[in-house]
C-alpha cells in the first residue's frame, strides 16, 4: 500500500487548493479560445452581429472536442494513475500509448465532419446566407485541422496523471496567449498579414492548439520519466482501450450534454425568438465559461481526491472531501454570481454586436446567474458521483440539469409575452430543480454506503 501518496495524508483543505488551483488555471485558459474569438469578430466592422452568431453556431461542435477529449482524459487519469501507483510502468507506457493512439482516432473523425458535415450541421440552425457562410468557414477550419485541440488534451492529462500540473498550466497558457496575439493579426490584417476576418480567428485558434499539443509532446517526451514514450507503445490493444473508455465514456456523455444544450437552444431561439436571442445567449455562454470551468477545474481535483480515500475506506477524509468540495464549489459559483451581477453591463459592451443582443446578454448574464450556486452543487455532487462509482447517477443529474429540465422550460416560456425576458428564467430553475436530486441522490448513498453515513447513524 502506498502510504506516502498525498491524497492520503495531507490535509483535505490544503489538498483541494494545491490541487484544484492550477487545473482550475487549465480549464479558465481552455475558456479563453471561445471568449477571445467572439471579442475580435464581433468588432470586425458591418460583421458583427452576423460573425458572433457564426461563431455562436460553431461553439456546439468546438465544446464536443473537448468533451471527448477531456471525458477520454478522466478515463486516461484515473487508470494511469492507478497503474504508477502500483509500480506498474509496463501497463502505464501502454495506458499513455493507447491514450495518444485513440486522440489520432478522434481526430479522424472530426477531420470527416470537417470535409462532409459541416455544411449539413450549420444549416439545421439557421438559414441567414450571411452567417452560414461564416459559421462554414469557421467551423471547416477548426475540425479539419483540430489534431491540435484533440491531441493537447491527451497531453495534458498525461502530465496530469505524473503530477506535472505546473507543466500542462505552462502549455494551456502558452496556447492562450498565441491566440490573443493572433487573433487580432489574422482578423484584421495587421503588420502585414492578409485580413481574414472570421476565418482569422479560426485560424487563430488552431495554432494555438497546435503550439499547445507540440508542447504536450515536448513535456511529455522530456519530462514524464515515470512513463516510457517509445512509439511501440501506440499500437492499440482492445483491453487498455476498454479500460479506459469505462471510466471515460461516462465522462464524455456528460461533457457532451453541455454541446447539445447550446446546439439544442441555438434551434429554438432561432426559430422562436429571432437571431438576436442566438447572439445574445452565445455571447453569455462564453462569458460564463469562465465561472463554470472554473468550478470544472475545482471538480477534476475533488474526484481523484474522494476516490483515493474512498479506496482506503479513510472515512473522516471522505467525508472531509465530500464537504468542502461542495463547500468550495458554491463559494467559487457565488463569486461568478457576484461579478455576473456587478459586470453585466461593462461585459455586455465588450462586443460589437447590435444594442438589442447586448441587452439581451445582459439580461441573462443577470437572470441566470442567480442560479450558479445551484450549478456549483449539481457540479460538485456530479464529480462525488463519480468518484463514489456511481456513474450512473452523475450522467443522470447532468441530463437533468443540461436537457431535461432547461430545454422543455425554455420552449414552454418563448410562449409568453415578453419571451425574450423570461426565458432565460429556464436556466437558474433548472439547476435549482437538479439539485433537489442531487441532495435526493446522495441521502440514498448515505443509507446504502456505510462509510458515508454520519456518526449518528452508526
Amino acid at each position: 500500500m502506498n502510504t506516502d501518496n498525498k491524497m492520503g495524508i495531507v490535509p483535505v483543505k490544503k489538498l483541494l487548493f494545491s490541487m484544484g488551483i492550477p487545473m482550475i488555471l487549465c480549464m479558465v485558459l481552455q475558456a479563453f479560445y471561445n471568449i477571445v474569438d467572439t471579442f475580435f469578430v464581433s468588432n470586425i466592422e458591418g460583421l458583427g452581429d452576423a460573425a458572433t452568431n457564426a461563431l455562436s453556431l460553431a461553439f456546439p461542435v468546438q465544446m464536443l472536442m473537448i468533451a471527448i477529449g477531456v471525458g477520454t482524459g478522466v478515463g486516461i487519469n484515473s487508470i494511469l494513475s492507478k497503474s504508477l501507483g502500483a509500480g506498474e510502468r509496463e501497463k502505464a507506457s501502454l495506458i499513455a500509448g493507447n491514450a495518444v493512439f485513440l486522440g489520432f482516432c478522434t481526430y479522424l473523425v472530426f477531420l470527416l465532419f470537417g470535409l462532409f458535415g459541416v455544411d449539413w450541421y450549420v444549416a439545421s440552425q439557421t438559414d441567414d446566407p450571411v452567417v452560414t457562410e461564416l459559421a462554414v468557414k469557421y467551423v471547416r477550419i477548426c475540425t479539419i485541422l483540430s489534431f491540435g485541440s484533440i491531441l493537447s488534451m491527451i497531453y495534458e492529462k498525461l502530465l496530469q496523471s505524473t503530477g506535472k500540473t505546473a507543466l500542462s498550466t505552462i502549455m494551456q497558457l502558452a496556447g492562450a496567449i498565441a491566440n490573443i496575439v493572433l487573433d487580432p493579426l489574422l482578423i484584421f490584417g495587421l503588420c502585414g498579414l492578409p485580413a481574414l476576418g472570421v476565418a482569422g480567428a479560426a485560424w487563430a485558434t488552431v495554432i494555438g492548439q497546435i503550439l499547445t499539443f507540440f508542447l504536450g509532446i515536448l513535456f511529455h517526451h522530456a519530462k514524464n520519466k515515470e512513463i516510457d514514450a517509445s512509439f511501440r507503445y501506440l499500437l492499440p490493444k482492445g483491453n487498455i482501450i476498454a479500460a479506459i473508455y469505462r471510466v471515460g465514456f461516462p465522462a464524455i456523455l456528460m461533457q457532451a450534454l453541455m454541446s447539445f444544450l447550446v446546439y439544442g437552444v441555438n434551434i429554438l431561439f432561432y426559430a422562436r425568438l429571432g437571431a438576436d436571442s442566438v447572439t445574445a445567449y452565445g455571447t453569455y455562454y462564453k462569458i460564463q465559461q469562465f465561472v463554470f470551468f472554473a468550478a470544472f477545474g475545482l471538480n477534476n481535483a475533488l474526484i481523484p481526491l474522494v476516490a483515493f480515500n474512498f479506496g482506503k475506506q479513510e472515512r473522516v477524509r471522505v467525508k472531509e472531501s465530500i464537504r468542502y468540495g461542495v463547500l468550495f464549489t458554491m463559494a467559487l459559483m457565488a463569486i461568478g454570481t457576484a461579478l455576473a451581477e456587478a459586470l453585466a453591463f461593462p461585459l455586455s459592451n465588450l462586443f460589437g454586436i447590435s444594442e438589442d443582443a447586448k441587452a439581451l446578454t445582459r439580461l441573462a448574464l443577470r437572470i441566470i446567474s442567480v442560479g450558479y450556486v445551484f450549478a456549483g452543487i449539481n457540479i460538485a455532487f456530479q464529480g462525488i458521483f463519480q468518484a463514489l462509482g456511481f456513474g450512473v447517477r452523475s450522467l443522470l443529474l447532468s441530463l437533468l440539469r443540461l436537457i431535461a429540465f432547461p430545454l422543455p422550460l425554455a420552449f414552454c416560456l418563448t410562449f409568453a409575452e415578453s419571451a425574450s425576458s423570461l426565458v432565460w428564467i429556464a436556466f437558474p430553475v433548472a439547476e435549482a430543480l437538479s439539485t433537489i436530486f442531487a441532495f435526493l441522490s446522495y441521502r440514498g448513498l448515505q443509507r446504502k454506503i456505510p462509510l458515508l453515513k454520519n456518526r449518528a447513524q452508526n
